[in-house]
């Protein structure tokens, strides 16, 4: 825990929620995805108790912006939740790492002064947008002469690639898969996820307030029988792949100065932030450089760090960053990934600021890292520091 002051301008974390993640074609799929932000941005409000009016900003993520995800559902979202019409809203697009994007952002507009509440979270319905991919709806993605430059694989192909190019077996990818499933249920089952997690009621009237994508009884014979779906002779399967999900997510922050006059806690703060490029024919690799490019500019070492969240877009993509960096894996997805909980795009940086914010709580630890890949070879990176 920090003993540091915190400035009165410094940016600090208050509160965090996200929806439980829906599989799918899961319990989410009937929602607005402008319905299921309100939702989450109604929580941190709520659970606050900062007034809607009194929050300068709502920064949102959302990597397909198509659709219903399309018209600022930042602006849609903080409408429906009943935000007064006074109340801006952006929406912005860093692919996977959209939402951690908008923790940034959020951090950056209180720490020059420009605002001192700021709501930042992220949204994706992948089972009305498919993430993007269905290029039969949407459009050709690359323009060819990009094509013949880079290649601009597939992220399954990324995937691919990735695994062998840091000789990573079907059985390493699916232990990885076999692991998040496991640490998820039972985090699930000891309670650790309830407090990050708001319960939705759906049209039908029934509760949701679980992730659905967990395997608890998911098994390396299980893994072992499923094809793999980017290349015939490959190692990427469903099953060592994130899940195609639903969910939203929200982090609320202000000046500390600001958390004082609400008589609110400061959780923690971001205590640095960046994002690199990288090749773009691995698309997948940037938690290796994002992760020694934050610890440089920390002046901290893996060993300083008590938790990190890496994005588990692919078990390779977990792999090779482990590999590289070596980190004790005691410390890493402690509560399952993305593998097991889901990875609904624009939601996940968000997710993963919540579930490292609540753990460093729960373990009495002062230091997390958030990392993800996105695509089109970017990287993305936050410094958690725990406050209190």
């Amino acid at each position: 825990m920090s003993s540091q002051h915190i400035a009165d301008q410094e940016p600090v974390i208050v509160e965090a929620v996200r929806t439980p993640f829906g599989k799918r074609n899961g319990a989410l799929q009937g929602w607005h995805a402008a319905e299921l932000m309100a939702k989450v941005l109604g929580a941190v409000a709520e659970r606050s108790g900062v007034p809607m009016a009194d929050v300068d900003d709502v920064v949102a993520g959302c990597a397909t912006q198509v659709g219903e995800q399309a018209g600022n559902v930042a602006r849609t979202a903080l409408l429906l939740a009943g935000f007064p019409v006074t109340v801006p809203g952006m929406t912005v697009n860093r692919a996977c790492g959209s939402s951690q994007q908008a923790v940034h952002i959020a951090d950056n507009l209180i720490r020059s002064g420009v605002c001192d509440v700021v709501i930042a979270g992220g949204v994706e319905l992948m089972s009305k947008t498919a993430g993007g991919n269905d290029n039969t709806h949407y459009g050709r993605r690359y323009p060819e002469h990009l094509v013949r430059k880079f290649s601009m694989p597939s992220m399954g192909i990324a995937a691919e690639r990735i695994a062998a190019r840091w000789g990573l077996d079907r059985k390493q990818l699916d232990e990885l898969s076999m692991r998040s499933h496991r640490l998820a249920a039972q985090a699930w089952d000891e309670g650790r996820l309830e407090n990050e997690v708001i319960t939705l009621t759906g049209a039908d009237g029934k509760a949701f307030s679980r992730d659905e994508g967990v395997r608890s009884d998911t098994s390396l014979e299980k893994l072992g029988t499923l094809k793999t779906v980017f290349q015939e002779d490959g190692r990427v399967t469903a099953g060592n792949a994130s899940q195609v999900s639903d969910g939203a997510s929200a982090v609320l922050l202000m000046t500390a100065a600001k958390a004082r006059e609400y008589g609110l806690r400061p959780r923690a703060r971001l205590k640095n932030q960046c994002v690199v490029g990288v090749d773009p024919e691995l698309m997948l690799t940037g938690p290796i450089p994002a992760t020694r490019a934050i610890l440089a500019r920390s002046g901290l070492s893996m060993a300083d760090i008590d938790l990190f969240e890496i994005n588990e877009a692919f078990a390779s993509v977990l792999g090779a960053w482990a590999a590289e960096l070596e980190p004790d894996m005691n410390k890493v997805n402690v509560n399952g990934g993305a593998i097991a909980l889901g990875h609904p795009l624009g939601a996940s940086g968000a997710r993963l600021i919540t579930a490292i914010v609540n753990e460093l709580e729960r373990r009495d630890g002062r230091y997390g890292l958030v990392s993800m890949c996105c695509g089109g070879g970017l990287g993305t990176a936050t410094l958690i520091e725990r406050l209190a």
